[in-house]
């Protein structure tokens, strides 16, 4: 019997699957993953030299809540028509609500095939190894994902390169002063930064920049951002631009299909957006489930993304337009938070910086305030001495 089917098995998908039961969907459900390992959390691949795989839910969860997790099946087309998706193998499987939950690839620009990328455990395996004290390690792209890997490199003794082509790191995520804060950093650690440096091409161990420099490396990695897995969307004829194009309750163009996660573009107050972010897997997750069953609630939360790099950790809520004024927030010397109001006096976005948790439970707070469309002073916002639960509460 036709029941719910997740294409996908990582973060977004396996919320998917458990939010079903949670919300009493008593029909079949079967979630679909082309990796054999069990579900993992891929954020501590950048973070940790182990490189060991953390699983998202231990595997009895999957048996006890009556979910039926296919590893290792490579689906290869869905029949909107026929409502079945098809595998590599011959079989089909047929659905009532189908949820496309397949994420997003490394990004590698022409003339870099040859670079490493990190997606997977064993990508995380195969570039952990090589950093060992004294290596060269050479890094294309000053985001989160490069500057994690380049902190993780200098705290295992390598000797740590980052080319970023654009004038500052972190140039779409964050405003500059967070990125200074930032760049400061990895710096005072020993990592060497090259801003406004085009890279011509780079391969398996060589970066050569766009004045002719070649510069030898015992490993080059990639972090040019990441390419939406739409292929399968596509071909069945769904709406695809920068992902696959969802309403608010994450439907697609076609009938009883749902996308949710790193492949889906939605919108998000006015603008529509393509989000790669654990929070942001989990948050679709939850709500496609629930739509799939008939909620018709638009999605609200906020985007969130963090990013830990030596002791400093990075939050982001919100999303930032990086050409309107921002306000900083009065703080210790060791902790940075600026923020950002729209039009109608809102607080739209916030950032911040510090050692541990330091910021956690101020950004924690800017996030309710985004989501709830707080309005707020700014010039009070900015002030230390306004308690922002006092605002949350008003």
């Amino acid at each position: 019997m036709a029941g719910s089917v997740i294409i996908g098995a990582g973060e977004c998908g396996v919320r998917a699957a458990f939010t079903l039961r949670e919300l009493g969907y008593d029909g079949s459900v079967t979630l679909i993953g082309a990796e054999q390992a069990l579900p993992y959390e891929r954020p501590p691949l950048s973070k940790d030299l182990t490189g060991a795989a953390r699983e998202i839910r231990a595997k009895e969860a999957y048996a006890a809540a009556d979910i039926d997790l296919k590893l290792g099946a490579q689906v290869v087309g869905i029949d909107v028509e026929g409502k079945k998706v098809g595998f590599e193998d011959g079989t089909s499987l047929a659905y009532d609500r189908l949820l496309i939950a397949t994420g997003a690839r490394p990004r590698l620009f022409p003339g870099m095939e040859g670079c490493a990328t990190l997606r997977t455990d064993s990508d995380a395996r195969r570039i952990l190894s090589q950093f060992t004290a004294g290596a060269r390690i050479g890094i294309v792209g000053g985001g989160f994902i490069g500057l994690e890997l380049a902190a993780t490199a200098r705290r295992a003794g390598a000797e740590v390169s980052v080319i970023e082509a654009a004038p500052r790191i972190l140039g779409r995520a964050v405003p500059p002063e967070i990125a200074a804060v930032v760049h400061a950093r990895h710096e005072r650690e020993g990592v060497r930064i090259r801003t406004g440096t085009g890279v011509l091409r780079a391969c398996a161990m060589t970066i050569t920049l766009t004045d002719g420099t070649a510069l030898a490396f015992d490993i080059v990695i990639a972090g040019v951002g990441a390419v939406p897995n739409v292929e399968l969307a596509q071909a069945a004829g769904l709406h695809c631009d920068n992902g696959v194009v969802v309403d608010p309750a994450f439907r697609t163009s076609a009938p009883d299909i749902y996308a949710a996660g790193d492949c889906c573009n939605f919108d998000w107050r006015g603008n529509r957006v393509r989000l790669e972010s654990w929070k942001a897997a989990q948050d679709q997750g939850a709500h496609a489930a629930a739509a799939m069953l008939g909620a018709g609630d638009d999605f609200a939360k906020a985007p969130w993304f963090w990013s830990d790099q030596f002791d400093l950790t990075l939050q982001v809520a919100g999303l930032f337009d990086l050409s309107a004024p921002i306000h900083r927030r009065d703080t210790s010397d060791d902790t940075h938070i600026v923020f950002q109001c729209d039009l109608s006096g809102g607080v739209s976005a916030a950032a911040g910086v510090g050692p541990g948790n330091a910021i956690a439970k101020d950004i924690k707070i800017f996030e309710k305030l985004i989501e709830r469309a707080t309005p707020v002073d700014p010039g009070s916002l900015a002030d230390a001495s306004t308690p922002l639960k006092r605002l949350l509460k008003a």
